[in-house]
């Protein structure tokens, strides 16, 4: 065996041997790096033929420093960097790589191409507002939320670039464009028209655009308010309020006295109300004594002769036994008549 053989040989096997068979194993397919709002995300598609219990680990490096690690053993597609705890620059520069698993076996690493955070990021749509206000209309803009940093940190220089048109009427609109400013007002305005809005974003340094707003509308109102009516109504109340809580603290002690009085008796009438009663019927009322009521027994003679004894009461101080007596002496002639027509 010729030495180039040998050596081509032990190349092939230096190269193989760490993937642990990675020749029984295909790649992932379609792999791509992108960023949205400043995130980075690594996406790719299975192996062909591939079974479905597979998983994969990701890496990410930069110029200045080595692959490290990114997703472990996710049976997920894509790996968004920027969700892990790891240091993101944005200005950075990236390429990351995949391989597929399955048990004991990988694939080898199928690497992405390199991209460059601040200028490839794709920026997101801003967030409008509309505020109408007579014959015009405030469009207020909300920038959209990166995951790394803000937009106006990122990039210097901004710019907004408005579109509006009458609802129905997309072929008249008109554009206007405003460098860093979230706000402004869309003046000479037809009255009780409906007028549609967009939104979109320019940078220095990304050379894309970003991702138009949705659409949002409102109408115009008959008259223009004017804006100092309100600022001196405004400063009316502040002052008042203001007013009111500088009298009260001067003043609270006054106020305190009025709200809850103290009000106090004169000398005489205590010593009055406090004095002992000295009323003669007062006195006697208070050490006179309840009095002592007498009872009596007395009998009562039931019809056939049998005396019942109850206890009652009498107002007479003697018992009255006259009754008594004569229903006795009438039933004693009664018996007599009785016994003599018996005989």
């Amino acid at each position: 065996m010729s030495a180039s053989l040998r050596a081509f040989i032990l190349m092939f096997s230096a190269l193989c041997g760490p993937t642990g068979g990675s020749g029984l194993l295909s790649g992932p397919t379609n792999v791509s790096l992108t960023s949205h709002n400043m995130n980075l995300e690594l996406r790719w598609a299975p192996p062909e033929g591939a079974a479905g219990d597979l998983v994969y680990t990701t890496e990410y490096k930069s110029p200045v420093t080595p692959y490290r690690v990114g997703c472990v053993n996710t049976p997920h597609l894509k790996c968004d960097f920027t969700s892990l705890n790891i240091s993101i620059v944005e200005y950075g520069k990236y390429t990351c790589r995949v391989r597929a698993q399955v048990g004991e076996k990988s694939s080898g690493w199928v690497e992405s191409k390199e991209i460059t955070l601040d200028t490839d990021t794709i920026i997101g749509s801003p967030n409008v507002s509309l505020f109408s206000n007579g014959a015009s209309i405030d469009v207020s803009i909300k920038d959209p939320d990166f995951k790394v940093s803000d937009l106006k940190s990122v990039y210097i220089s901004t710019t907004y670039n408005i579109t509006y048109w009458k609802d129905g009427q997309l072929e008249t609109a008109k554009s206007i464009s405003i460098k860093q400013q979230n706000r402004v007002v869309l003046n000479d305005l037809e009255l009780w028209t409906k007028y549609c809005v967009r939104v979109q974003i320019f940078t220095d340094r990304n050379p894309n655009p970003s991702e138009p707003s949705r659409t949002v509308c409102e109408s115009t109102t008959s008259k223009e308010e004017a804006p100092w009516v309100a600022a001196i109504v405004t400063f009316v109340i502040m002052a008042l309020a203001v007013a009111l809580v500088v009298v009260a603290v001067v003043y609270r002690k006054s106020i305190s006295h009025f709200l809850c009085p103290k009000d106090a008796l004169p000398q005489h009438f205590k010593e009055y109300l406090l004095a002992p009663p000295d009323s003669s019927k007062y006195l006697a009322m208070r050490y006179s004594h309840p009095p002592k009521e007498i009872y009596h027994q007395i009998s009562i003679v039931a019809e056939e002769g049998r005396p019942l004894e109850v206890a009652g009461s009498s107002c007479s101080k003697q018992p009255d036994v006259r009754a008594g007596g004569e229903l006795q002496e009438k039933r004693e002639r009664l018996r007599s008549t009785e016994a003599v027509k018996k005989s």
